[in-house]
């Protein structure tokens, strides 16, 4: 019997819909696999691995509520003035917790009880604060906020330190957790501008609640930190290490960089009037360079040195910046943003990884506390440059340049006068 193929009827394809639902349904499992494999492992720093997941993901939604209420609900002229306040507020918290965390941080044992009470303060914080987010309440909330934030910081410089296998080295496992950081701030922005939309800051703080009380209770899983006794070595009273300071000059104007970026951002495009989209892609841009040089990071050969990978980074930013005056258009600038991220995300791990090596059993509190204070200073000095001037947005790359030349330079002066010295 013949057929003809006229008759013969294609199959219909399958709605958009369903296309679309096919879509989503892979990437949600690629974004929850690798939490799930997380969540089955006995390793230490899979478990520590959840917990940083849960508190980036309350950091992205603390910054979704506190940006929308310091940066868009006031006129670019008030703004100003608050975000100022703000900045100035960011210099205290470790100030006072710095004398209390050290003794803590000097010993292993503390560390996973500190890491618990930061994220469910941080919980705690963001209930009390949801419901007077405009009020001047906004300020004493944001500020301990932040000083727990720091907090939790400092404590997970202790742990991954504890955490990580003889079979994977500082850079790596800190690499790792940046990459986790990473998608936790993604899994947190996402539903968090969802809520901003329908409810406001304080949706979303309460949203940041939850998943800052998640992060609590994962702390639960942690098992109890030891570190093994090292090699002593002599570490001033304040914390300071004489290896580390060329490299601390270098991160600290990497820090400094980045602040003064961001808030050049967030003021130049709302004065210009560009769209506010831009600074979404710019910030985007820079994003992603962090997560490439968490990807680079374990990648680098074994036989360089973290001083070079500053140093590196730095000389990159620069480059970067001057390009960027030359040639500025809408897709160099977000191609800087990418170099620029992933030159500050390698500048950190690579700082982040010798301060962890360094610091002597017994003092890794002073030492952790000395540079936090130090790398926070240096933010915020830099996001008051544009918080506090008029500066043009392509000019301010230049002034971009110029702190990542101080930079480079403040590194390299302390070798080459050891140097001198050692020739005289």
């Amino acid at each position: 019997m013949r057929v003809d193929p006229g008759t013969m009827r294609r199959p219909e394809p399958e709605p958009w819909w369903r296309q679309l639902l096919l879509m989503v349904a892979a990437l949600v499992a690629a974004t929850f696999r690798p939490i799930g494999t997380m969540a089955r492992s006995d390793r230490p720093l899979d478990r520590f691995g959840l917990v940083q997941l849960a508190a980036s993901a309350g950091d992205a939604l603390v910054t979704i509520a506190l940006a929308g209420s310091v940066f868009f609900e006031v006129p670019v002229g008030e703004a100003k003035v608050n975000v100022a306040l703000y900045l100035l507020l960011t210099m205290a918290p470790l100030a006072l917790a710095g004398p209390v965390l050290v003794p803590l941080l000097d010993r292993a044992g503390p560390r996973r009880i500190i890491s618990l009470g930061a994220a469910a303060g941080r919980a705690l914080v963001c209930i009390y604060g949801a419901p007077r987010l405009s009020t001047l309440v906004l300020f004493p909330v944001a500020f301990m906020l932040l000083a727990l934030t720091k907090v939790h910081a400092i404590t997970r410089n202790g742990l991954v330190m504890a955490y990580a296998g003889p079979d994977e080295g500082l850079v790596r496992a800190n690499a790792r957790l940046g990459r986790i950081a990473v998608g936790g701030v993604a899994l947190g922005s996402v539903p968090g501008l969802i809520v901003f939309q329908l409810g406001g800051g304080a949706a979303v703080l309460y949203l940041g609640a939850i998943a800052y009380g998640v992060s609590a209770a994962l702390n639960l899983r942690l098992p109890h930190p030891s570190v093994p006794r090292g090699e002593a070595r002599e570490v001033g009273r304040l914390g300071r290490l004489p290896e580390l300071a060329a490299p601390a000059i270098g991160a600290a104007g990497l820090r400094a960089a980045s602040g003064f970026l961001l808030f050049t951002l967030a003021f130049a495009l709302r004065r210009s009037g560009e769209p506010a989209w831009w600074f979404g892609l710019l910030a985007a841009a820079a994003t992603a360079g962090g997560l490439v040089g968490d990807l680079l990071a374990p990648r680098l050969p074994e036989n360089l040195r973290e001083e070079a990978v500053v140093v590196g980074c730095i000389a990159g930013a620069g480059v970067g910046a001057v390009l960027a005056f030359a040639a500025f258009s809408l897709p160099v600038l977000a191609l800087f943003g990418l170099v620029v991220g992933t030159a500050a995300e390698l500048g950190r791990l690579a700082f982040q990884s010798m301060m962890q090596r360094l610091a002597p059993q017994g003092a890794h509190g002073r030492v952790f506390v000395r540079y936090e204070v130090v790398f926070q200073l240096a933010w915020v000095a830099g996001a008051l440059i544009p918080a506090m001037t008029e500066i043009g947005f392509r000019e301010a790359f230049l002034v971009l340049a110029a702190l990542y030349l101080v930079a480079g330079i403040g590194y390299l002066t302390p070798d080459l006068l050891a140097k001198h010295r050692s020739r005289g």
